[in-house]
């Protein structure tokens, strides 16, 4: 009798492990529900429930609803969040700031190249991240950054921007830049700046692209500079602690449909750039088209005053390396 009743609790054990194993994960991105990353990003989590039979659920959370991205970030670290696919949090670490080095890639070409898988500042990310107890799963490719302003150009096709004063995140990298682009930078919370722009208390904004302005400040938008000011890349994201509550076999098939995922991006990234330009201008919106002369004397001047002083706050010599590793 007694071994009946260990053979049938055991029995009963060994069906239930398979449901100890299941994993439901929280997976927060900034941008609202439908938006482009929203869209993808339930495609994936469809994608890993299917590839482990339902042992791995991802509930995604749209439009920062648990928290500013930077706080996300670390929620992640503690393992108090699961997973996002956000931009890099500059707080906890200085040296993200590497992820947002103002002109540093030129064209899409260039930016997987340093991005993309094996890329320099990607392999710096890996790290800077793993030094956080986060593993970083995916590089997501958004758009080249620009200006946005809540008035007309100061002359069709000009970027003198004459003491205009934008909003800047609060990143050191983006205020350098945008002091020497001639306007006025004012570090202000990305959940106040609409509210900003609306009602004057700045003329537009620095640190987003066409995907962004269109998403978030379409209403405040009449003039788009497409200046290339940046390369935005987000990274999908995990705690450690996370992962590692997976079985071998779930880590490996989450690994590779985020690696799909990145892959598929790719090829569609520069498209979706150029399709929400383009919605911008449906709105009324004036693009403003600006010469290989006009980008390259914007970026050899930023390279020339702001890149120093970034490289200062991150490290010199550390930063010094990736930029040459970029170069090579």
């Amino acid at each position: 009798m007694k071994k009946f009743l260990f053979t049938a609790a055991a029995g009963a054990l060994m069906a239930l492990a398979p449901m100890a194993e299941a994993r439901d994960l929280k997976l927060s991105h900034v941008r609202p529900q439908d938006a482009t990353i929203d869209v993808e990003v339930r495609a994936f989590a469809g994608a890993v429930a299917a590839a482990t039979g339902d042992r791995v659920k991802i509930e995604v959370f749209p439009a920062s609803a648990l928290g500013d991205y930077t706080t996300v970030q670390e929620r992640i670290s503690v393992g108090a969040i699961d997973m996002a696919v956000q931009p890099a949090g500059t707080a906890a670490d200085r040296r993200m700031q590497i992820s947002s080095f103002p002109f540093l890639a030129e064209n899409w070409e260039q930016a997987r190249a340093v991005y993309g898988p094996g890329g320099a500042v990607r392999e710096a990310m890996v790290e800077l991240y793993a030094a956080q107890d986060i593993t970083m799963l995916a590089a997501y490719p958004v758009y080249f950054g620009g200006i946005a302003l809540n008035r007309e150009a100061v002359t069709p096709g000009s970027t003198d921007p004459n003491g205009i004063k934008v909003r800047v995140p609060g990143i050191k990298s983006f205020q350098l830049t945008g002091e020497a682009l001639g306007y006025i930078p004012a570090p202000i919370p990305f959940s106040e700046a609409f509210t900003a722009v609306q009602t004057g208390v700045v003329d537009g904004v620095i640190g987003s692209g066409a995907e962004g302005y269109y998403a978030s400040f379409r209403d405040v938008t009449k003039t788009y500079i497409p200046a290339n000011t940046h390369f935005e890349v987000w990274y999908m994201i995990i705690s450690n602690e996370s992962l590692s509550d997976m079985s071998e076999e779930d880590q490996a098939t989450l690994r590779a449909q985020a690696e799909a995922f990145e892959a598929t991006r790719w090829t569609v990234a520069e498209a979706d750039q150029g399709v929400n330009e383009q919605k911008l201008a449906g709105l009324g919106a004036t693009i403003v088209s600006l010469s290989d002369a006009e980008l390259e004397a914007m970026a050899a001047k930023v390279r020339e005053t702001v890149w120093p002083q970034i490289l200062e706050d991150v490290g010199a010599d550390w930063g010094q390396a990736i930029l040459d590793a970029v170069a090579q």
